[in-house]
């Protein structure tokens, strides 16, 4: 029971608080959402309205006062300095060539909207169709390419708002 636990609460106050204190809270269960807080001979009156048990936010209402909570366990916080994050994923606001090719179709149009895995153009490299679909939803930006076209690995092909 050495583990340490990294509590922001509000985005604003921060601190860590250990298993052990953890397990010398006096808490008493009311119910699913509720519950009766003792610290330091005060009576505290705790509600849980919101889970977010992905992101590890909860939104908290102690006596009427209401409060986000993000907690992070070591794990969270190795895979945080390591530059990653849990449930976050990067959004793709362009599509650009893999490899050299020539643009066969070109299936969408600037300002149209697209949901995730609508197929956006065709490349062929390598006597080879590569399909690309969209990795999103959103509106297409730009097209900076045209049926028939060669383009260069790496060259912009289609940008999202």
């Amino acid at each position: 029971m050495n583990n340490t636990f990294k509590v922001s609460v509000n985005q604003a106050n921060n601190f860590e608080i250990t298993e052990k204190q953890i397990t010398e809270l006096d808490a008493v269960s009311l119910d699913a959402a509720n519950y009766h807080l003792l610290h330091n001979n005060t009576s505290y009156k705790a509600e849980v309205v919101s889970s977010d048990f992905i992101n590890k936010k909860y939104t908290v209402v102690i006596n009427n006062n209401e409060y986000v909570v993000s907690i992070a366990n070591q794990l969270d916080q190795l895979i945080k300095e390591m530059g990653f994050e849990v449930g976050k994923a990067k959004i793709v606001n362009a599509i650009k060539a893999p490899m050299p090719g020539l643009i066969l179709e070109i299936n969408v149009t600037v300002g149209q909207e697209v949901q995730e895995g609508d197929n956006l153009l065709i490349l062929e490299a390598m006597k080879m169709e590569n399909s690309f679909d969209s990795p999103r939803s959103g509106v297409i930006k730009s097209i900076a390419v045209e049926k028939g076209q060669a383009v260069d690995k790496g060259q912009l092909l289609i940008e999202f708002e």
